[in-house]
């Protein structure tokens, strides 16, 4: 795998960084040794500008949104160099979710009920979007309880993409928005052949944030532990 891989694409949360939190500086310097021998890109579920902002400053491409948002420094600036955006029936989202909250008896929650994204991606958080990290990160880690819901979120969000998102979420985004789809764009776009892309992530279940590149057929490697990185990508260091 070593000679034949020349861009690696990552996840950020729960590959290089605990959910939503800063890069830390022994995965960075994974990710600094890595750039001396390949084409590195952030490929994420979120806005590519909150992923650029995690980094705390490392220079690297950012996929956002499931390719719907590309980004990167440019004159010392994080820039977006593509930006789509699609137009979402909010008060259908709104009655389905406070369905799905009432019957599951998710009715209390912090903050706001439904988050919708100005890229037209929709979250459904739990917890609601003002909830403390720490409950988050405790609430679901084995994300049974999310897969209670999954089927009947599935068949009522049946044209959208559903993911069992972040540590206590679900997010729904546009069919042809996946990080396989991007990722293959991207690297046509760059010529690379799919021999030569590998992928770096946590969330290759049914249902996670990066199943569509296990299903797609795009070699990977996953990570359980993000604080033992370095010792899962040894060969290719």
């Amino acid at each position: 795998m070593k000679n034949k891989k020349k861009l690696i694409a990552f996840d950020l949360d729960g590959t290089l960084t605990q959910h939503r939190t800063p890069l830390g500086e022994q995965n960075r310097k994974v990710l600094e040794e890595l750039k001396k021998k390949y084409n590195l890109v952030m490929l994420g579920a979120g806005g590519a500008e909150r992923i650029f902002s995690q980094l705390n400053g490392f220079d690297i491409e950012v996929i956002g949104n499931y390719g719907m948002q590309e980004g990167r420094l440019i004159d010392g600036k994080f820039t977006l160099t593509k930006d789509e955006k699609v137009t979402v029936d909010k008060k259908f989202f709104t009655e389905q979710i406070e369905y799905l909250r009432k019957k599951y008896g998710y009715e209390t929650f912090a903050g706001e009920g439904i988050e919708f994204h100005a890229s037209g991606m929709v979250t459904f958080p739990l917890l609601g979007t003002k909830a403390d990290i720490k409950d988050k990160v405790a609430f679901d880690p084995t994300r049974e309880k999310r897969k209670v819901l999954y089927p009947e979120v599935l068949e009522i969000f049946k044209d959208f993409t559903v993911y069992i998102g972040g540590s206590s979420s679900f997010d729904f985004s546009p069919k042809q928005y996946n990080k396989y789809d991007a990722l293959m764009d991207y690297g046509k776009r760059h010529g690379y052949e799919k021999s030569e892309i590998l992928y770096v992530g946590d969330d290759f279940g049914d249902g996670g944030g990066d199943s569509h590149v296990r299903i797609g057929g795009i070699d990977y490697v996953e990570i359980t532990d993000y604080t033992r990185l370095d010792e899962k990508l040894a060969h290719l260091l």
